[in-house]
């Protein structure tokens, strides 16, 4: 499996990209792979403010329908609308055109985002 080294990774599975104050987040190869083919995404909380840990939207796959945990406290600014028409992305691509949101964050990162290495060692790989 492939976990990028220039990403910051939770428990729960997302992944953070942070650039300046913004931070695209996804959920992981791991995440997607143990869900199965996803078909629908939703995020109805752009414009909110969100602390970590909450729940920022759902991820639904043929069997199951899943939580997805804002990693960091800030405003959701984007929503990727391409996962509208074509949630498939996020199986096909989770770390590039499968991204879900975009966030404008709010203080220091939390310290229990995880390397690459360690979030590779959380799932066994």
């Amino acid at each position: 499996m492939d976990f990028p080294k220039d990403l910051k990774y939770t428990k729960d599975h997302e992944w953070v990209k942070i650039e300046g104050d913004t931070a695209t987040i996804g959920i992981t190869e791991f995440a997607q792979r143990e869900l199965g083919d996803i078909v629908y995404v939703e995020v109805e909380t752009v414009g909110e403010t969100i602390e970590t840990g909450e729940v920022f939207g759902t991820v639904e796959a043929v069997k199951t329908v899943s939580d997805l945990f804002m990693p960091l406290n800030g405003e959701i600014t984007e929503f990727n609308e391409e996962l509208e028409g074509s949630p498939e992305l996020v199986n096909d691509s989770p770390y590039k055109d499968g991204w879900m949101i975009k966030v404008k964050f709010e203080g220091a990162l939390p310290d229990d985002l995880l390397s690459a290495e360690a979030y590779a060692e959380l799932v066994g790989e």
